[in-house]
């Protein structure tokens, strides 16, 4: 069991050994809810991991699919486009 305190500023440090036991690094955001007994911390992830198959139906495009060879063409185009207008 581990011992820590809190500071003037409300923070608290948690001990090393469970920061690395969860590869937790500066700057990782956590989420504090209520619980029985006292408080509950989890880092916080931004958006919860999906497969594609999940997801694919919410694209917008309604055409006939393209090839990987046209896509990579129309990117190549796309890209000359914006250079010449000295974008990248």
């Amino acid at each position: 069991m581990e011992i820590t305190k809190l500071s003037s500023k409300g923070q608290i440090v948690l001990p090393k050994p469970m920061r690395e036991a969860r590869n937790w690094q500066p700057g990782t955001e956590f989420v504090v809810e209520e619980a029985k007994g006292g408080l509950f911390l989890r880092p916080l992830r931004p958006f919860p991991s999906s497969r594609l198959e999940e997801v694919a139906g919410s694209l917008p495009y309604s055409g006939k699919p393209k090839t990987l060879s046209q896509m990579r063409k129309a990117i190549d185009a796309r890209v000359k486009e914006r250079r010449g207008r000295g974008r990248y």
